[in-house]
């Protein structure tokens, strides 16, 4: 531990397992105190691990799509933390299939889960980091996907290239502030969050051929080097960093 996030109060969404899980634990490392807001009740164990390693951590059952839900999250965080300093949204969800077969349900799923989560997470959130004196800082979950769209993933790549644009525009809306907005975008990160795209695919078998023949350094990312990422954008190791989209994919793109 360097204390890199030493002080900072920390919302974050979507950390029941895989990356928002490595999140958590690596800013709790760093001296975070941290409240969870996902709608997997498995996002209790992530915070009981960080309160087991000496971590102020809260876990509040939210539904990232729900406005009202959000508000309760942020007002939840506010009185356990006494402030906010940093929000990161990365809950999300993603389904695989081709235009024509995808329901509209699915469609709305995504755009309500991934993008509309991180408009009621400025929306509601803001007001508290215009609190803050200690670096207040928005990093979004997109993805490669976002930026290089793949066949069949029409929904989450919409969904995702929406957050980067959002990004983008509310970094110029709030750095007057102080306020920095990021995105962190991942390729193929070794979780299960890709099992639905990788049944699309055909099977693991059929996944790895496309790693080795797509990524440069022929392999899958972790979701500890993810959370790295955030790291760097939430701390002031990026002071100078806003309205970008840090890639992490091995070189796929």
């Amino acid at each position: 531990m360097t204390g890199r996030l030493a002080g900072r109060r920390v919302v974050l969404t979507g950390a029941a397992a895989n990356i928002g899980a490595a999140t958590a634990e690596l800013f709790g490392r760093e001296g975070a105190a941290i409240v969870i807001g996902d709608i997997d009740p498995r996002a209790q164990d992530t915070v009981d691990r960080l309160v087991d390693a000496g971590v102020a951590a809260l876990f509040v059952h939210t539904d990232v799509s729900s406005g009202e839900s959000m508000t309760e999250l942020f007002a939840a965080a506010d009185g356990f933390l006494g402030g906010i300093d940093v929000i990161v949204n990365n809950a999300g969800v993603q389904r695989s299939s081709p235009i024509t077969e995808m329901s509209e349900s699915d469609w709305d799923l995504h755009m309500a889960v991934n993008a509309r989560s991180c408009f009621l997470a400025a929306k509601y959130g803001i007001p508290y980091l215009r609190k803050s004196t200690n670096g207040p800082t928005i990093v979004n979950m997109a993805s490669v996907g976002g930026i290089k769209a793949p066949a069949s993933l029409s929904a989450y790549s919409a969904s995702k290239g929406a957050i980067i644009a959002f990004s983008k525009t509310l970094s110029s809306e709030l750095g007057p502030e102080g306020i920095r907005v990021n995105c962190v975008a991942p390729g193929w990160i070794d979780t299960s969050f890709n099992d639905p795209v990788i049944a699309h695919m055909g099977g693991r078998e059929a996944q790895a051929r496309s790693v080795e023949a797509g990524v440069p350094l022929g392999r899958q990312g972790r979701s500890d080097e993810v959370a790295e990422a955030f790291l760097y954008l939430a701390s002031d190791a990026s002071t100078f960093v806003t309205g970008q989209t840090l890639i992490i994919d091995g070189g796929a793109s």
